[in-house]
């Protein structure tokens, strides 16, 4: 138990990315609606984000809604956005008290206004805060987010204030909506899906990945850990040999 402990501390994911799946499964399958599903994921973002802060992880993020997720029926994404509003609204004391930084990804514009109001509020208050930052990607799609960064160093180009030179991966990675973030070392997908769904299409591109069959509402503390077990054992080598990685040469 005392190995187990060392190993987390010595060899913690600085930021883990999280497809929160399976709320709908987790209704359906003790025949509830599935806004029950979406109100009990709810209470395991609130254990997950507690446990990640507790332990010492620098970053979370969590995808909440996708940009498909408008195309679901219309009193779903209702009942969803407004679950969204109260919770942002009952967890920033919670934020607060764990010195947890409040961040938002996606299309703000398609949100509504009040909700948008809510998670703008949420990060003002929270800005000052210097422990985790908790983000969570809210019509968010990795595609959109791919083409909004090229058309704003198209426009940079145009303008003369970049040369085409000038493009390189850091300047591209400054661009898309996660810049400042350091790229995810732990992607987890609950639910037993494995594909990643247009998520963090750029950021994962050295990630580990990890997929459980468990339901989102169903992913507690003790399935994090497993997780964070599962990524400790993992050699990453970006590109290098395993005898590079040990002896420490890049050459």
């Amino acid at each position: 138990m005392a190995d187990t402990a060392s190993k987390v501390a010595v060899k913690l994911p600085r930021h883990i990315a999280i497809i929160m799946d399976g709320n709908g499964r987790w209704a359906k399958s003790r025949m509830l609606p599935r806004i029950m599903g979406h109100r009990k994921g709810v209470e395991t973002v609130r254990e997950i984000v507690e446990e990640c802060s507790k332990i010492g992880i620098g970053y979370l993020t969590l995808f909440a809604f996708s940009a498909e997720n408008w195309s679901r029926p219309k009193t779903e994404v209702r009942s969803l956005m407004t679950l969204l509003k109260k919770y942002i609204r009952m967890e920033v004391p919670l934020m607060m008290r764990n010195n947890i930084r409040f961040n938002v990804i996606g299309s703000r514009s398609d949100l509504p206004d009040d909700v948008a109001y809510a998670l703008d509020d949420a990060r003002r208050v929270t800005a000052g805060n210097s422990g985790m930052t908790l983000t969570l990607a809210l019509s968010y799609g990795s595609r959109q987010e791919l083409l909004d960064a090229s058309r704003r160093i198209a426009a940079d180009i145009l303008a003369g204030a970049l040369k085409p030179g000038d493009v390189t991966e850091d300047l591209f990675a400054s661009y898309l909506y996660t810049t400042g973030l350091p790229d995810p070392d732990l992607l987890i997908r609950t639910s037993g899906e494995m594909r990643i769904s247009n998520f963090l299409l750029w950021q994962l591109a050295y990630s580990e990945l990890y997929f459980t069959d468990i339901n989102w509402p169903d992913f507690n503390r003790k399935e994090l850990k497993k997780a964070i077990t599962d990524f400790q054992l993992r050699e990453r080598r970006f590109g290098l040999t395993s005898d590079q990685i040990r002896s420490g040469r890049t050459n």
